[in-house]
């Protein structure tokens, strides 16, 4: 049998105490999980919004140009993070087909990801018009139930 020293025992009631007390006043041993949609995908909160900072439907800009995304309703956490009502960017780029809802965004040349929580990039593009819509999704990569996305714009690069 192990016993404990004096030290050891006044350390492990402090302890047991220490967790007793959080779970009364409502604490948990586990973090707080986000809530999850019958599909399987993350529940948005109904006032969560992602937006272009900086840019607007028509805008001209140079061929290298730096873009702001802004979000509302929402932690910016980075990827694999499923802390509730939180999730990172993806930036969809001349892209008109919506990856399955119950699918990870892919990571392409259409579909920039922002795993690490960036609030903006310098982004180079060929000259002519292009279409950008910004995408909030959840740790896993996974579109929100109902989907944060931003208003598509078109951008005509110089």
């Amino acid at each position: 049998m192990m016993r404990l020293s004096a030290i050891d025992g006044a350390r492990l009631m402090r302890a047991i105490s220490l967790i007793v007390a959080g779970l009364l006043f409502g604490g948990s041993l586990v973090a707080p999980l986000p809530v999850m949609a019958a599909d399987g995908n993350t529940v948005a909160p109904e006032d969560a919004r992602v937006f272009f900072v900086d840019l607007k439907d028509g805008d001209t800009v140079p061929r290298t140009f730096k873009v702001k995304f802004g979000v509302h309703g929402m932690a910016i956490k980075p990827a694999g993070d499923m802390s509730p009502n939180s999730g990172h960017h993806h930036l969809f780029i001349d892209e008109s087909e919506w990856p399955a809802a119950n699918e990870p965004i892919p990571a392409d040349a259409h579909h920039k990801h922002y795993g690490a929580g960036q609030t903006e990039d310098t982004l180079t593009l060929e000259p002519g018009p292009h279409l950008l819509q910004l995408v909030f999704a959840d740790g896993r990569h996974m579109q929100f139930d109902p989907p944060v996305v931003s208003q598509a714009i078109t951008i005509h690069v110089q």
